[in-house]
């Protein structure tokens, strides 16, 4: 399905997901696939992958345009090394356990 327009080409997205939690969390996640890669990255995604709570974000990975792919954990930013998408959910999925763990 194509759904909107990024870089004036068409992009499809792959992914739409908001889940809001009992403990009044949020998992949200958007993934697009895009006809050439966003400057900063080496891959044809564009996404955005956000758990926070009480309006602060804990988690995220994104990949801004010229920033390319990165994660915000605990409000601190490192580069993140993509691979592909079942990598990028499954590395969201851990960095999010690994915050709600107690330390």
């Amino acid at each position: 399905m194509v759904y909107g327009t990024i870089m004036k080409r068409k992009a499809t997205l792959v992914i739409e997901r908001k889940q809001n939690l009992a403990d009044g969390s949020i998992i949200q996640a958007v993934v697009w696939e895009l006809p050439v890669p966003l400057p900063g990255s080496r891959h044809r995604f564009k996404y955005r992958l956000y758990y926070g709570k009480s309006g602060t974000c804990l988690v995220r990975f994104d990949n801004e345009q010229g920033k390319g792919d990165h994660q915000h954990i605990n409000g601190n930013e490192s580069p993140y090394q993509f691979k592909d998408i079942p990598t990028l959910i499954s590395d969201f999925r851990s960095a999010i356990k690994e915050c709600e763990e107690p330390t």
